[in-house]
């Protein structure tokens, strides 16, 4: 293809782009039409003898083959335009072209002009130098649509190859008086200038971009008529109206809004409609949430935030209920007794689970300690180290006896050893005993106690 220097069509090869999709035109597969009848053998006498163009920014038009020219798509060819002659690419030709034009309604008339010749290297290089011309031209006229204050966005700008004509692109909200612009326009270029107005949509298709969906807009690719897009499409889908989310990069509403809106409304057929909430001995069941595909219905009761879900044959019973009168118990159960038991073992589950975390645990006794025997009572009154009978300034703290440790029995004498002889528990607590009275009567002032004498004795 002429223009573009890494394409295999135009070294006569078979075969695609071999620029790993960096095209340095940007024009090689916009708006492109796969020719699926291409590898069929169909008689050439028969052969359909229009051809589809396609110029800059997807444009695309249809001439006719007078001249039966060998042509391959991807070819440049000069075409008749009006007041001049402009160079375009075949994308289609055969059987394909009659079904596109059937599909854009385009009459096959004497209307349609012709094809004069596949272009040369001349007139390649004579369309290069006005093509290099439109980037210069398209700034200056922004500046000069400033100057003069008029409310429209210039898009883009196409020269033919001629150098005769240059077609303006732009969009407005509101009708744009711009006599005074094309008088200064063509005194400033020296060119025959035509105003084109398109929509917010088709200046996206001829600037492109990449969506969010992460791939090239449909209207710069394949889409070539918009259809109106509604917010009903929106709610039919249960989508969020959210302006921001649902806008394309041309500020409308997305294209992609319509793809699936008959798979929606074929579904809501069998999804009853439910206008006010429904009634039961629960409470007022409020419609939250509608899952279209799956046939299930998200309620809640009294604007609470627990959903309770059901299916939409179910809600169709209780609106039919609800209009002969009746209120079920629940939006699961039409009576209180269906299904008791299994409502009362979710109880008694309930229940063992609330006794078991209500009882207190219990604290653990702790267990005595065994009583130590006397080769360790030994070790432990061994005779201090040197460096601890060294420091005398502060006398070690004396620690006090252990309870379980055995104590001896008042008036007998340790032995060699050490070691207290054993006593038994029985007469160890009757001294302990003893002594505690002594120590009481001696606090009361008892003169009757056996060991409370006085100084007179």
């Amino acid at each position: 293809m002429a223009g573009c220097s890494s394409c295999s069509t135009g070294t006569e090869k078979v075969g695609g782009c071999q620029n790993n999709g960096t095209c340095g035109t940007s024009e090689c597969n916009k708006m492109n039409s796969f020719d699926w009848l291409s590898h069929m053998g169909l008689p050439e006498v028969d052969r359909f003898d229009i051809v589809e163009v396609k110029f800059k920014g997807g444009r695309k038009e249809y001439f006719r083959n007078v001249d039966y020219l060998h042509l391959t798509t991807g070819d440049p060819v000069v075409v008749d335009v009006p007041n001049g002659h402009h160079i375009g690419f075949v994308s289609l030709q055969g059987e394909l072209v009659r079904l596109q034009m059937q599909k854009r309604k385009v009459k096959n008339d004497d209307n349609i002009l012709r094809i004069y010749r596949v272009a040369n290297q001349k007139d390649l290089d004579k369309w290069q130098e006005a093509k290099n011309r439109e980037l210069p031209t398209l700034y200056r006229s922004k500046q000069i649509i400033d100057e003069l204050g008029l409310k429209m966005k210039l898009s883009d700008v196409e020269y033919q190859s001629d150098n005769s004509k240059a077609t303006f692109y732009y969009s407005a909200d509101d009708r744009v008086d711009f006599r005074e612009l094309i008088k200064m326009l063509a005194a400033e270029f020296k060119i025959r200038v035509e105003m084109r107005q398109i929509s917010l949509r088709q200046e996206a298709g001829r600037l492109g971009g990449i969506g969010v969906c992460g791939r090239e807009l449909c209207c710069s690719t394949w889409i070539h008529d918009f259809k109106s897009v509604t917010t009903s499409a929106a709610r039919y889908q249960n989508l969020s109206l959210n302006p921001s989310k649902l806008s394309g990069q041309c500020g409308r509403l997305k294209c992609c809004l319509n793809y699936e809106l008959d798979s929606y409304m074929s579904a809501l057929k069998d999804i009853p409609q439910v206008d006010k909430p429904l009634l039961t001995e629960s409470g007022n069941a409020k419609l939250q949430k509608t899952d279209i595909f799956r046939k299930l219905m998200w309620f809640s009761y009294n604007d609470d935030n627990n959903w309770h879900s059901i299916d939409c044959e179910r809600v169709a019973v209780i609106l039919e209920m609800n209009s002969q009168g009746k209120i079920p118990f629940n939006l699961k159960q039409d009576t209180a007794t269906e299904n008791g038991d299994v409502f009362e073992n979710s109880n008694k589950d309930l229940e063992m689970l609330d006794k078991k975390f209500s009882q207190a645990k219990k604290k653990k006794k702790r267990k005595p300690k065994k009583p130590e025997t006397g080769e360790k009572n030994t070790a432990s009154t061994a005779a201090p180290t040197l460096d601890q009978s060294a420091n005398t300034e502060r006398p070690a703290r004396s620690k006090r006896p252990n309870r379980n440790q055995r104590r001896p029995k008042p008036g007998t004498q340790p032995t060699a050893s050490g070691s207290t002889p054993p006593v038994t528990p029985t007469e160890g607590g009757e001294a302990r005993r003893k002594k505690r009275r002594n120590n009481q009567n001696r606090r009361k002032g008892n003169p009757g106690s056996q060991n409370n004498t006085g100084p007179n004795e």
